[in-house]
């Protein structure tokens, strides 16, 4: 009779359907951070290697005050039909882009830049009127 395998509820079988992710992988030395974007497993061996990379995020700005982004979208698009999640920082990146919506953390960050910048301008006014 042959072996059947056991029921993925008993706890022991394997599971075939795991859900995966595309997500940030950090390369690059410590004060020089590089990402790759990648396809992988969400919580099942995280030590294996991603599944596949879709592009890459350069963080640090260049001389030209450019932040570098790569992104493979045919691919993406191909993930998004097998129905991967996103975590937020590439939600962010691909809202960025225009091929998602606006991610909402994003209109936050752009809120509290504008605030401060404000609150920075209304000091720097009220201190050049101190002093004179």
């Amino acid at each position: 009779m042959p072996r059947l395998p056991l029921h993925p509820s008993s706890g022991t079988g394997i599971v075939k359907s795991l859900s995966k992710s595309i997500r940030f992988v950090r390369y690059g030395c410590s004060n020089r951070p590089f990402y790759h974007i990648v396809v992988m497993h969400t919580r099942y061996e995280q030590r294996k290697p991603p599944i596949e990379q879709l592009g890459s995020y350069d963080p640090l700005p260049n001389k030209f005050n450019e932040k570098l982004v790569a992104l493979n979208l045919e691919r993406i698009q191909y993930w998004i039909g097998q129905r991967v999640h996103f975590s937020k920082p590439v939600a962010e990146i691909l809202g960025l882009s225009g091929f998602l919506p606006i991610h909402p953390r994003t209109y936050m960050t752009a809120w509290r830049n504008r605030r401060a910048a404000k609150q920075a301008d209304v000091d720097s006014t009220s201190q050049a009127e101190s002093v004179a």
